[in-house]
């Protein structure tokens, strides 16, 4: 492994290092989420209902964010890949892709359902 990957990969674990920071940010977000959501089917109380909600937004847009950039990131070592290259590395690598691509669907959906769902009746979790 030469010098530029090495580097490279330390980097990208850096910055996934900082994600799993964010996800614990979302995990606290999500608990008070989860608190406000109560409050509301319990009293009724509109102010709950519309800071849950913002809450799930900003929930969902951080997600998307990490999520576009584990596509980004997925896409780019597969675009390093030799095109006539039929490993399994490359195979891995498509399906990672792949898997990344459907996670920002996921991500996009969600946001939608977050911003639009008024009535906060459908369940929304993050992956």
């Amino acid at each position: 492994m030469n010098y530029e990957v090495l580097n490279n990969r330390l980097r990208d674990i850096e910055i996934e290092n900082n994600i799993w920071i964010i996800y614990l940010v979302i995990i606290f977000l999500s608990f008070l989420a989860n608190k406000l959501e109560k409050e509301f089917f319990l009293y009724k109380n509109l102010q709950a209902r519309e800071e849950y909600q913002n809450i799930m937004i900003i929930i969902f847009i951080i997600l998307l964010i990490i999520y576009i950039y584990f596509f980004i990131n997925a896409y780019n070592a597969f675009k390093k890949i030799n095109p006539f290259d039929n490993s399994k590395k490359k195979q891995l690598i498509y399906l990672s892709v792949m898997a990344s691509f459907f996670l920002v669907i996921s991500g996009l959906i969600y946001l939608y359902i977050a911003i639009f769902d008024d009535n906060i009746d459908v369940e929304l979790a993050f992956n």
